[in-house]
C-alpha cells in the first residue's frame, strides 16, 4: 500500500450559509490539496461532519470529489459506525469502484470490549472487497482500540492493511510500531504529533490541517519520511500554534475558519457543531495572513 503512504488529508463538507452542501467549495478545496502537494485525499471521515449528512448528501460528497480528483490522487471512502450489520451492508452494497481502501473506525457509543472491537472489524475485513485501514479515535469513541486488539487483526486479516492511530498517545504508537506485522502502515491521525510518530517508523498521517496548509504541511511529513528531522520541525514550529488553534474550538470548525480565511469556503457548520467564536477566528486569520506573506 504504497499509495498510503506520505499525507492523506480528511476532507471537510464545506456547506453554503443555508447549509446545503457548496459542491464548487468541495472542488475547489479537492484541488487546493492536490495542488498543494498531499499524496492521497479521504473522503466522508469524521472531519467531513458525515454524522449530519443524508444518505443522499453523503452520494453527493462522493461524486463531487470523484469528479474533481479525476483520478489523480488515490481516494479512501470513510465506511463505519457503531452498527456492524449496517457497516457491512454497506460494504457489500455500495460501488468501490474509485476506491483504493476504506477507513473504518472503532465502533462509538457501545463502549465494546477489545473482544467486541475484534469481532466487529472481523466482520468488516470479511465483507470489504478493499484493503481496511483501521481508524483508533478514542477521543471521539470513548474506546480505545489497544495495540495486541490492532495487532491481532493485522496478522488474522490480509486485507487489514494499516490503522489511523488518532489517539495522540505516542507511547501507544511506539508499541503498534514495535509489535506490527512488517508491511502494516502506522499512520498517525493526529496532526501534532504526526511528525514524531512518523520519525519513530510511522508511514504518514491522515491529517485535518494538511487541507488548510497542504503544501507546507506535505512537505514536514516528506522530509521527516526522509529523516531530514531539523527542517521538518522547523515547519512543524511553524504552524504548531494553527495546529492547536483549528482544534480548540471542535473539529472542523477550525479547519473551515481557515478556508474562510483563505477565501476558499465558508466556515458554515451544522448543529450541534458551531462555528468558531470571533476570538479564535480573528487569531486564525491572522495566522493565515502571515502565512501567507
Amino acid at each position: 500500500m504504497q499509495s498510503l503512504i506520505g499525507t492523506g488529508v480528511a476532507l471537510v463538507t464545506p456547506f453554503k450559509a443555508d447549509f446545503s452542501i457548496d459542491t464548487e467549495a468541495l472542488t475547489r478545496i479537492v484541488n487546493f490539496s492536490i495542488d498543494g502537494g498531499v499524496e492521497y485525499l479521504v473522503v466522508l471521515g469524521t472531519t467531513a461532519e458525515n454524522a449530519t449528512l443524508s444518505a443522499s448528501e453523503k452520494e453527493v460528497v462522493i461524486a463531487t470529489v470523484i469528479e474533481a480528483n479525476k483520478g489523480r490522487l488515490p481516494l479512501v471512502l470513510g465506511v463505519g459506525g457503531n452498527n456492524t450489520m449496517e457497516v457491512v451492508a454497506e460494504l457489500k452494497t455500495r460501488d468501490l469502484a474509485a476506491f483504493a481502501a476504506i477507513l473504518s473506525v472503532s465502533p462509538y457509543y457501545n463502549k465494546p470490549t477489545q473482544e467486541g472491537i475484534y469481532q466487529h472489524f472481523k466482520a468488516v475485513a470479511e465483507a470489504s472487497p478493499l484493503p481496511v485501514i483501521l481508524y483508533n479515535v478514542p477521543g471521539r469513541t470513548s474506546s480505545n482500540m489497544l495495540p495486541a486488539t490492532v495487532v491481532r487483526l493485522a496478522n488474522d486479516f490480509k486485507n487489514v492493511v494499516a490503522i489511523k492511530e488518532a489517539s495522540g498517545d505516542l507511547v501507544q504508537g511506539f508499541q503498534l510500531l514495535k509489535t506490527k506485522p512488517k508491511d502494516f502502515l502506522v499512520i498517525s491521525g493526529d496532526d501534532m504529533t504526526a511528525l514524531s510518530l512518523i520519525l519513530a517508523g510511522g508511514s504518514g498521517v491522515i491529517s485535518v490541517i494538511g487541507q488548510g496548509f497542504p503544501a507546507a504541511f506535505s512537505e514536514m511529513i516528506r522530509l521527516g519520511l526522509n529523516r531530514k528531522v531539523d527542517q521538518a520541525f522547523q515547519t512543524q514550529y511553524l504552524l504548531s500554534d494553527c495546529i492547536d488553534m483549528i482544534f480548540e474550538q471542535g473539529n472542523p470548525a477550525g479547519i473551515k475558519q481557515v478556508f474562510q480565511s483563505l477565501g476558499i469556503a465558508d466556515n458554515t457548520v451544522r448543529l450541534p457543531l458551531v462555528a468558531v467564536d470571533d476570538s479564535l477566528a480573528n487569531r486564525i486569520n491572522l495566522f493565515v495572513q502571515k502565512s501567507n506573506k
